[in-house]
Order: C-alpha cells, then sequence, then structure tokens
C-alpha cells in the first residue's frame, strides 16, 4: 500500500478531491492531513474521511523532530501540498527527494512566487491581458513555484473573465488532473 501526506492551509477542496479519488483505490491511500492553519476548513475534511489531521505551527514545521518523524512513522511515500502556502524546510526535502508535489494555479513560470496565491494569481493574469491561464503541477525545491515542471493543462482566458470566473476554470482543471497526476507518480515510487 503506497501512502500520500497531504499539506493544505485552507478549505481543502483539492485535499478532499485527492481523498476521494484514493477511496476506490485498493493501493494507494491519503495516510494522513497536514494543516498550519487551527481554523482551516480541511480539518473538517479529512474528520469527514476519518484520516488523521496534523495540525502544527512554524516551529513544529521546521524542527526536524517533529513533522518528519510523523512522515516517517506513516511510512509516507509522496507529499502533495494542495494549497499549502509555507516554503517546505530543506530537512524534509532531503528526505523526500522528487517525492514532494505542489499544483499552482497559472501556468508557470509566470505568475508565481511568493505571494502568488488563490485570487491574486487571477487578478495578475487578467491584469496582464494573458490569452491562457492554467495549472502547473511541479516538484517542489527549496525556492517558491521553481521545482521541475511534472504537468500542465490550460484554460482559455477570455475579455470578461473576472478573477472569480478564472478561477472557476481553473478548479474544473486541478480536480481534473491532479489525482490522475498524483496516481501515476504514486505507482511509479519505488518503496525500498
Amino acid at each position: 500500500m503506497k501512502k500520500i501526506a497531504i499539506f493544505a492551509s485552507g478549505s481543502g477542496t483539492n485535499a478532499e478531491n485527492i481523498i476521494k479519488h484514493f477511496t476506490k483505490n485498493a493501493n494507494i491511500t491519503v495516510c494522513r492531513i497536514f494543516c498550519n492553519n487551527p481554523s482551516a476548513k480541511v480539518i473538517q475534511r479529512a474528520e469527514n474521511f476519518n484520516i488523521p489531521c496534523t495540525v502544527f505551527n512554524k516551529n513544529e514545521f521546521n524542527d526536524p523532530s517533529e513533522i518528519l518523524r510523523i512522515l516517517k512513522q506513516d511510512n509516507t511515500d509522496l507529499i502533495v501540498l494542495a494549497g499549502f502556502l509555507w516554503l517546505f524546510p530543506v530537512h524534509i526535502l532531503k528526505d523526500y527527494p522528487n517525492k514532494i508535489i505542489n499544483i499552482h494555479p497559472a501556468l508557470l513560470p509566470k505568475f508565481g512566487g511568493k505571494g502568488m496565491y488563490g485570487s491574486r494569481v487571477h487578478e495578475a493574469v487578467i491584469s496582464a491581458k494573458e490569452a491562457f491561464s492554467g495549472i502547473t503541477i511541479h516538484y517542489v525545491n527549496e525556492f517558491y513555484d521553481e521545482g521541475e515542471i511534472i504537468f500542465q493543462a490550460k484554460c482559455k482566458v477570455e475579455k470578461d473573465d473576472s478573477p472569480e470566473s478564472l478561477a472557476k476554470k481553473v478548479h474544473a482543471l486541478e480536480y481534473a488532473h491532479f489525482p490522475t497526476v498524483i496516481q501515476n507518480i504514486v505507482e511509479n515510487i519505488n518503496t525500498n
């Protein structure tokens, strides 16, 4: 059984979509949700699916003996960031090389980096008069949104799109593609 840990900071709609995708899979499971926001809706979503949820603060996240210990204890194979807003500490990156992935609501390398999340991204895309936006699934490294790109999907930006209408198109791409890309990666992880 391959195990996925999901890190999320907010409502957790992507996390729930991923959980639902893998409830039908006998070989892959979401073993835990990690959350850095004690009032995030993702905590309730984890509870609804009987998935353990670990809520942590900045000190615990950066302490090599905390989060990493839980990941190891769970025998985590892949870490998935689904709306997680903190930069990952180097000690976790070293222990999980090419086993931490993130989804970004734009076509990287454009519109990425610190502070580029949620409606800010969609506002920037519209302001720049881009013809297309979309999603980028990428490996996580020590910089915001700079890891190797795994997959991209795009949608047209219409002249009358608002950040909200563009967000709906991007969310549809996230829901359609993220679980499948995760599954392909997990199935190819060597668990020696």
